[in-house]
């Protein structure tokens, strides 16, 4: 199998992080803040080891304020529902994945708050000029993706938190597509708040995510799931202090140690990811463009865009060729509307959606070549069919 799907969950992921799980399920086992023995302690020095290390790939705001959850939906569900109270308005961009648009709508149908969608061009970039006048002091978060799910588009993440720092408004990010293999600095780009997902370019397991606050905030979002912390049980009231104000219940432990190993391993080798990423997608790109019938969406420029590329079999049905891909070429890819039905809508590419092809650090030339051939021959029976 030639796996092409890592923008929905990165496939293999490295050794270390198999053996890290296993090494918790097997030797480790217990919980953390909860008993007062060498072992549970031993499990709390990996859990701060790993938001140490998130931390720092990510120039947050310290340990602390590196938060788990079960996954990036929860953590953009904790930020934005959290932040809302009657009357806010929000902005967002129109390149939205689900995990963004649909909290946002739930908020619009409850009469909690207005949102209005930042313009984005048929490329899936951001029209800078006019989302810059839309930030105003009025407003109580912007909320933006770092990069497309679907085109691989990247935005501007730091003209626009510099924009909200200067309007003292709270600037959230959705990193899904690009922690991991991208430079993301909070500090740099004045991220108030910053979504990662474990299983993505961080190469780490499913079910656990990392939400990243500027501690400014964390008196403003209301915790969306109360329970146990482990610490300050007498108390009726959530905790004030970081992170157990966020983290109720079990964490996913044997997760974390997963991506205590997956995050060493990703920031080892953080350079030839990104260039081996980036080499693979021009070459992708490349092998797609002398295609007439097959659209690729998003800029061309690779300075602009991470390893994500979707396209559009303008002669055939694209559901039908992705069946193909995996039954005769044995290239597994996704489509459809890939849940960001905002963002299909400006590529030009809904209701129909696309074929999308991503790519991760254990891709090779040779997967790319296949898949180039692969979608030219669909193509061509595309257009002999007509």
């Amino acid at each position: 199998m030639i796996y092409l799907d890592n923008g929905a969950t990165s496939f293999p992921k490295p050794d270390v992080v198999a053996d890290a799980v296993y090494d918790y399920i097997k030797n480790v086992g217990t919980n953390i803040n909860r008993g007062g023995y060498q072992q549970a302690y031993s499990a709390a020095e990996v859990v701060l080891e790993t938001r140490q290390l998130i931390d720092k790939m990510m120039n947050g705001y310290g340990a602390r304020n590196a938060i788990f959850t079960p996954g990036n939906t929860y953590s953009l569900n904790f930020l934005i529902k959290g932040l809302a109270r009657k009357g806010d308005r929000f902005l967002t961009s129109s390149m939205e994945h689900n995990a963004v648009y649909r909290p946002l709508t739930q908020l619009v149908d409850q009469g909690i708050a207005t949102v209005d969608y930042m313009p984005c061009n048929r490329d899936g970039e951001l029209e800078l000029d006019k989302a810059l006048e839309m930030i105003t002091p009025d407003l109580r978060a912007v909320i933006m993706v770092h990069a497309s799910n679907v085109s691989g588009t990247l935005l501007p993440i730091r003209e626009i938190g510099q924009k909200c720092r200067e309007e003292g408004v709270i600037f959230i990010v959705d990193a899904a597509q690009t922690a991991g293999n991208t430079p993301i600095d909070m500090q740099e780009c004045c991220i108030s708040g910053l979504s990662v997902p474990a299983h993505k370019s961080m190469l780490g397991p499913q079910g656990l995510g990392v939400m990243l606050i500027d501690p400014a905030i964390a008196g403003e979002i209301t915790p969306l799931v109360a329970g146990g912390t482990g610490s300050h049980s007498d108390m009726a009231e959530m905790p004030e202090e970081l992170p157990d104000r966020f983290e109720s219940g079990t964490l996913n432990l044997p997760g974390i140690f997963g991506l205590h190993a997956s995050a060493a391993w990703v920031m080892e080798h953080f350079d030839e990811i990104q260039e081996k990423e980036r080499a693979l997608t021009i070459r992708l790109m490349n092998g797609l463009s002398d295609i007439s019938n097959v659209r690729v969406t998003g800029p061309e420029d690779p300075d602009r865009r991470v390893s994500v590329v979707s396209i559009d079999f303008l002669e055939g049905d694209n559901g039908i060729n992705a069946f193909r891909l995996t039954q005769e070429f044995d290239i597994s890819t996704r489509v459809g509307l890939h849940c960001a039905p905002l963002a299909h809508k400006s590529l030009g590419t809904f209701p129909e959606g696309t074929v999308r092809f991503s790519i991760g650090p254990f891709n090779t030339e040779d997967d790319i070549d296949a898949a180039i051939a692969a979608v030219h021959s669909l193509a061509a029976d595309d257009h002999e069919s007509l």
